[in-house]
């Protein structure tokens, strides 16, 4: 792989994402509960529907909402509490990128995340 486009494209991707990263955890205070309905932007074609009461359902939200949500996106759709209990497992799910960079931004989400950091 040629590294003199991986490495530009990488820390484009991480000024995206930190970018669009809130000041505080506590600052994303999305619905706990019940459906989440995403606009368009976020979500262009296929499903638009979430269930926050499925595990599944939900982990889909937030991976979604992390790769694709603007900062006002971000603090209306996720919650703090569920981010970082789902945190050990959707780090696995999301991008390197948006994992370097939520984990580099709030410590202690890296702190919820096993030991073992290889990706399944």
């Amino acid at each position: 792989m040629d590294t003199t486009t991986t490495a530009p494209r990488a820390e484009v991707l991480r000024d995206r994402y930190r970018s669009r990263l809130p000041e505080r955890l506590q600052e994303l205070a999305g619905p706990v509960e019940g459906n989440v309905d995403l606009p368009l932007h976020i979500v262009w074609s296929g499903r638009t529907s979430y269930s926050l009461d499925r595990p599944k359902s939900r982990m889909t939200l937030y991976r979604t909402v992390l790769a694709e949500g603007l900062s006002e996106d971000l603090v209306a759709l996720l919650h703090h509490r569920l981010l970082t209990e789902q945190w050990p497992v959707l780090r696995r799910l999301i991008s390197p990128y948006i994992r370097e960079v939520w984990e580099g931004a709030f410590p202690e989400l890296f702190r919820t995340a096993p030991a073992d950091t290889t990706v399944a």
